[in-house]
């Protein structure tokens, strides 16, 4: 039997260090957590943002030529296809190199299997990052759309285009600046002027080829 000097002189567990460290690895969770979601939304944001002023512009730049509704809107609905395609067409490739650069550097390392299955629970999902990428531009260029779809009139109609996608571009900049702690007021206004000169340089160079008879 151990005497009471030997049992005295024993390692204490201390409850309140465990508790504390408990603490610190959750806290540290959820930090990876909100940045891993933070990634994503902003991500999403940019998505958006591009189906919304590349879908906008292209409808902008044929209705400088074409000034019925029913060409505009299939313009729009063939440029929210096509670079939702291209999104996530880009985005597979890219997410799926690096995955496999990644894997091949893990198993360079001759992890165990369950190391090995415990990190490709980590690296991102190819699939996943595709269709959330073309989701996200679908989102962005239905604004336009929308905006529209409903007006008979040329002229009210490019107000419209213009005033819902203003609009949006606020909003998304001031999301992606929420995210990025960045000035909300700053990154709404270079988001707002940079999408108004797009598509000012549509419309504007669409009508001048339009009007060379090309």
């Amino acid at each position: 039997m151990a005497s009471a000097n030997q049992i005295h002189d024993l390692p204490s567990v201390k409850p309140l260090d465990i508790e504390q460290q408990t603490q610190e690895e959750v806290q540290e969770i959820k930090v990876f957590d909100y940045a891993k979601r933070a990634q994503w939304l902003r991500a999403a944001v940019l998505g958006a943002n591009d189906g919304l002023l590349s879908t906008a512009s292209l409808m902008m730049g044929v209705g400088a030529v074409k000034k019925d509704v029913k060409t505009m809107i299939l313009t729009g609905i063939a440029g929210l296809v096509a670079g939702a395609c291209s999104m996530a067409i880009g985005e597979l490739v890219s997410v799926y190199s690096q995955y496999d650069i990644e894997m091949a550097q893990m198993k360079r390392e001759d992890m165990g299997a369950e190391e090995l299955d415990a990190g490709k629970e980590k690296l991102p999902n190819p699939w996943q990052a595709a269709g959330a990428s073309a989701l996200a531009f679908a989102v962005g260029a239905l604004v336009p759309l929308l905006g529209a779809a409903f007006v008979k009139d040329y002229a009210v109609r490019v107000g419209v285009v213009i005033a819902v996608v203003s609009l949006a571009l606020i909003a998304f900049g001031s999301f992606g600046a929420l995210l990025g702690k960045a000035p909300v007021v700053k990154s709404s206004l270079r988001v707002l002027i940079g999408g108004w000169l797009a598509m000012g340089l549509t419309y504007g160079l669409t009508k001048l080829v339009g009007s060379a008879g090309l």
